[in-house]
Formats: C-alpha cells, sequence, structure tokens
C-alpha cells in the first residue's frame, strides 16, 4: 500500500489523501460502508444507512472540550465508487468524501475531508494526523477480511 498526503502544505481548508490498495472496490467499499468494519478502523458508528439525508454518529472516548461524538448526515452515496458526508462536532463542520478508482492493482481510495476555516489549523492537522492513522488500520482490516 501507498499512501500520498496529497495536501497542499499551504492549504488548511481540506486535508486529502490517496491510499492505493491491493483489494478490489468492492472489497474497500465493503469496509467503508459496513457498521461492524467501520467501526474497526474508524470510529464505533451507530445508525449508520446508506440514504441520502440519513443521519448517523460516530463515539469514542471524550477528549476534552471534544465529547467523543461526531454527528454525521448522508449527502451522497455512488456504491463501489464515492461516499460523501457530512461531520460535524461542537466546533467543526466539515464534509467527508471517499472516491474509490479502480487500478491495475486493486484500488486508489481518494479522501478529502473540506470545510476547515483558515484559523483552524490545528484542528486541520489533527485531521490529518487521524486520517493517516486510520488509515493505517483500513490497511489491516482489508488484509484481514475476505
Amino acid at each position: 500500500m501507498t499512501v500520498t498526503d496529497t495536501t497542499p502544505r499551504s492549504q488548511t481548508e481540506s486535508v486529502s489523501f490517496d491510499f492505493d490498495l491491493a483489494h478490489p472496490p468492492e472489497k474497500v467499499w465493503r469496509a467503508l460502508t459496513d457498521p461492524t468494519l467501520l467501526s474497526e478502523w474508524l470510529l464505533p458508528v451507530f445508525g449508520l444507512k446508506l440514504e441520502r439525508g440519513a443521519e448517523f454518529m460516530f463515539k469514542t472516548q471524550p477528549h476534552p472540550p471534544w465529547d467523543g461524538v461526531v454527528n454525521c448526515r448522508m449527502i451522497e452515496i455512488e456504491p463501489n465508487r464515492k461516499l460523501t458526508y457530512a461531520w460535524t462536532v461542537p466546533f467543526l463542520d466539515t464534509v467527508v468524501t471517499f472516491t474509490l478508482t479502480p487500478t491495475s492493482s486493486g484500488t486508489r481510495l481518494s479522501l478529502l475531508q473540506s470545510g476547515f476555516t483558515t484559523d483552524q489549523k490545528r484542528e486541520s492537522g489533527g485531521a490529518r494526523y487521524g486520517w493517516k492513522m486510520m488509515g493505517g488500520k483500513l490497511v489491516d482490516l482489508l488484509a484481514r477480511i475476505p
């Protein structure tokens, strides 16, 4: 697997990564949308439905000032191709988009979290760190599941 941080260094309004994965898009899609699998690599998820406008949440240990809850709303669902949802915490209102592109060796998973304001450098830096870490967990998960 190759991970490329494609976020321009001067950019703070979004964070983006490309993950070159040795797995077909259908398997990667499953890891993005199956609640059990998603909870293994990202965060525990509650109420996930693949329906436009559906609300769901991720919940983990609180880290003040964050209560550990991410409220989400489905924006776009294109099976095996694209998944977009709003990602909201009390101090942050962003959008996360996963785009899956088939490659000769598997799938390129492009991730974009957009909507950071210019004064949210700490938050965008934390997102960059978190997605890189969680991307590693995704790679491990994909290697373990059929």
